[in-house]
């Protein structure tokens, strides 16, 4: 048993899917435009601007704290909080201090402090010895959902993350995309031998990947435990993560609360969700939310006896769209049959969705209707084409919109089980590969595999593959 008791906290920013950025009308697109063309006096902080509450934004953090159970503030309130950087044009964030958004919630077991909400800093790009300075990104709504420090391992962290970022793009309020910077996690670290009491906490930052998430925690855990072994002291610090050495390093000495001076932003006033006529319906938000992944997950596995760990059914939930359109494949069939269903998901999952991401089109944009795709799978799974038939007549689909049966029945692709017709090109097959027949009767398991091969090319790909081997072992065992 570790004697040391580990303690991690969570504090997560999410740029939410809003047309304009926080307290502007820009366009909030902050990536692949040119720098410093997505601006303007208000997200540059010009002398005598105002800032305005960006609704949108504001529901879309009041739908993740529907979601988790969360309390709302009925009277939440926005504030300045000071600190300066390059990146952060105003010289302080507007952002939330003790009365936001949400208080509370629970998500994959962990206890929530809270959810606000805030505006985006700029970014920096470093060149040799010069930084330049993009703001672009400066004023793009941002949530922060911060955790108890509830979570003992960088492998329930890790969880954590993964099932926020489901959350997130199942209620469409953030893509979430750590790569690009769309959410971003930093962890509150502290290692201590009284298990009673918290250790100095550690805050890990430069977090963007699942694996670096799970990497940087295990990473940090180990150097604190190391310390402590050695009888020296924790440092309260930042520390950024370099994912290619896989070590952390000091970035700055902890700031506290005090350092950031909060003030209530004297620009906006608080908000008032008891109020008649207030532009957010509590009421009609909570009724507009969709089934969130763990409820899915439940009713797929119990509907469609999908195991609950397994990743056929891990595949299917991690995309709302392919969840959506699996269900409706199901419903055009109207039968649950477990292999069907396992045909279904795996055509979905690798051969559909494969070609989604080769011509980089979304669910929106597909042709092949859930109709389509049903009349598909029926006919291989009554073995009516072959998987090579059904994997060119899907990529045909996708690419015209035609319908299955249309081009099965023009081409004549329709699959070949008549005993007569296979067998006669396995007789045919036998005398063009005498040598092959002979190390199969000498029992050469792997010649028959051959002889399956060159009968599928004289059906050309239409043979009933069963029916071509069991034909193949009875005429050569004459």
């Amino acid at each position: 048993m570790n004697k040391y008791k580990t303690t991690i906290g969570l504090e997560v920013h999410a740029e939410l899917k809003t047309r304009t950025k926080m307290f502007c009308a820009c366009p909030n697109n902050p990536y692949n435009i040119e720098p410093n063309t997505n601006v303007c006096p208000v997200c540059l902080a010009h002398p005598g601007t105002l800032p305005v509450i960006n609704e949108e934004a504001i529901r879309s953090i009041l739908k993740v704290g529907l979601v988790l159970g969360g309390k709302i503030i009925e009277h939440p309130k926005f504030d300045r909080k000071s600190y300066f950087y390059p990146d952060l044009p105003k010289g302080y964030q507007i952002s939330q201090y003790d009365l936001p958004l949400i208080s509370g919630g629970e998500l994959a077991g962990i206890k929530l402090e809270r959810i606000h909400l805030e505006e985006d800093t700029g970014r920096l790009t470093h060149i040799q010895a010069a930084s330049l300075v993009d703001y672009n990104r400066a004023g793009v709504p941002l949530m922060e959902l911060v955790t108890k420090p509830a979570i003992n391992s960088a492998e329930k962290a890790l969880e954590f993350a993964k099932e926020l970022q489901l959350l997130l793009r199942y209620l469409g309020v953030s893509d979430a995309d750590m790569e690009k910077g769309q959410m971003r996690v930093e962890a509150n670290i502290s290692i201590s031998l009284n298990r009673r009491k918290l250790g100095t906490k550690v805050e890990l930052k430069n977090i963007n990947s699942f694996k670096a998430v799970k990497d940087a925690i295990a990473s940090e855990v180990g150097r604190q435990t190391e310390l402590l072994g050695k009888g020296e002291g924790i440092v309260q610090e930042t520390r950024g993560w370099n994912e290619d050495k896989k070590i952390s390093f000091s970035q700055r000495i902890k700031e506290e609360a005090d350092d950031y001076r909060y003030m209530p932003e004297p620009d906006l006033p608080p908000l008032d969700f008891t109020a008649t006529g207030s532009p957010v319906d509590i009421k009609k938000l909570r009724l507009s939310l969709p089934e969130m992944p763990w409820e899915k997950r439940r009713r797929f596995s119990k509907e469609y006896g999908l195991q609950k760990d397994s990743d056929e059914l891990g595949r299917l939930i991690k995309d709302r769209g392919e969840a959506e359109f699996f269900e409706e494949v199901i419903s055009e069939i109207g039968r649950k049959e477990k292999g069907l269903i396992r045909l279904i998901v795996n055509y979905i999952d690798s051969d559909l969705v494969g070609l989604m991401i080769q011509k980089k089109i979304g669910w929106a944009e597909l042709k092949v209707t859930p109709e389509n795709f049903a009349e598909l799978m029926l006919m291989l799974h009554q073995n009516e084409i072959t998987s090579k038939v059904a994997k060119a007549v899907l990529e045909e689909t996708f690419t015209t919109g035609v319908d299955p049966h249309q081009i099965i029945g023009e081409q004549k692709l329709t699959q070949i089980s008549n005993e007569q017709t296979i067998l006669l090109a396995v007789e045919e097959v036998i005398r063009e590969n005498s040598d092959a027949a002979a190390r199969y009767k000498a029992g050469k398991e792997q010649a028959l595999k051959f002889l399956v091969g060159q009968t599928m090319i004289k059906l050309s790909g239409r043979g009933n593959p069963a029916l071509v081997e069991q034909l193949l072992r009875e005429h050569l065992s004459k």
